[in-house]
């Protein structure tokens, strides 16, 4: 990103790349702020302002947008704890209980299209979780691997039976529920005050998604001590252990869509245990 020459009405002292488009901006006036540039910057607001609710996990306040480019709060940076993580979980689960309008239903006065990370996505509303979940965000990004050679047919074919099982796979019903929608440990921030939850890609889904996709990439520290803090606050329905590698295929996908080949061997092992179970 190009280095604006001020922000929020100051000029810009120092500013350090952080990755993603984003950056650390230090402010003349002393504040210190995240700018961000991208396609997808004005999704993210809306999903920042849907997701600060006051029982839920803390975001950072959106504090500028203007369609290219976001200013957010910056959250100084601290040591996970035990502690921490099992009022993440807590938080979680209380931002969970809050409906979303329909699965797949963007933040409030957003539009169809929109972003997780650099992938293109759509919220399109539907009635039931399952069908939802294999059109709207299984297909689009096995087709994208799938044409770009980053997973063999036979390995799609895989994918595609999960697709094709999804109903009797997807446990029982579950309301549509407020997601960060992209939950995987990078976006979560460990600060002195807890942790807080960024770069969301929020819409209407199934709880067990946001949980699944904690645990990928090696997941966050004290993850136990999450689900243990989500668990008393609204527990889980029986069987969402095996349901876990469900819930994770669509952003294995989306890095596979991304990144190429180097995902295609976890969605594959990841589709194959959903059709265990």
């Amino acid at each position: 990103m190009i280095p604006p020459t001020a922000i929020l009405s100051s000029p810009v002292r120092r500013s350090v790349p952080l990755g993603g488009g984003a950056a650390r901006v230090e402010l003349a006036d002393g504040r210190t702020v995240v700018v961000k540039e991208g396609p997808g910057v004005a999704a993210e607001a809306a999903g920042l302002r849907w997701l600060a609710v006051r029982s839920g996990p803390p975001v950072p306040a959106v504090l500028a947008h203007d369609g290219a480019r976001l200013v957010t709060e910056h959250v100084p940076p601290g040591r996970p704890s035990a502690a921490a993580a099992a009022e993440l979980g807590r938080r979680l689960a209380a931002l969970h209980t809050l409906p979303g309008q329909a699965f797949g239903t963007g933040p409030p006065g957003t539009a169809e299209d929109a972003w997780i990370g650099r992938a293109p996505m759509r919220n399109i509303p539907a009635a039931e979780w399952a069908p939802w979940y294999a059109t709207h965000r299984v297909a689009p990004y096995l087709a994208t691997a799938r044409d770009a050679g980053d997973l063999t047919t036979d390995e799609a074919t895989v994918i595609e039976r999960v697709c094709d099982r999804l109903p009797e796979l997807a446990g029982p019903p579950e309301p549509p529920a407020r997601l960060h929608g992209d939950l995987w440990s990078g976006n979560v921030l460990w600060s002195a005050d807890g942790a807080w939850l960024i770069d969301p890609a929020a819409h209407g889904g199934h709880r067990e998604t946001d949980l699944a996709q904690l645990a990928l990439f090696g997941g966050p520290p004290h993850l136990d001590r999450i689900l243990g803090g989500y668990q008393e606050v609204w527990p889980l329905a029986d069987g969402w252990r095996a349901r876990v590698p469900l819930h994770q295929l669509h952003l294995l996908l989306v890095h596979t869509a991304l990144f190429g080949t180097s995902y295609a061997g976890a969605v594959v092992n990841a589709a194959r245990a959903a059709l265990r179970g």
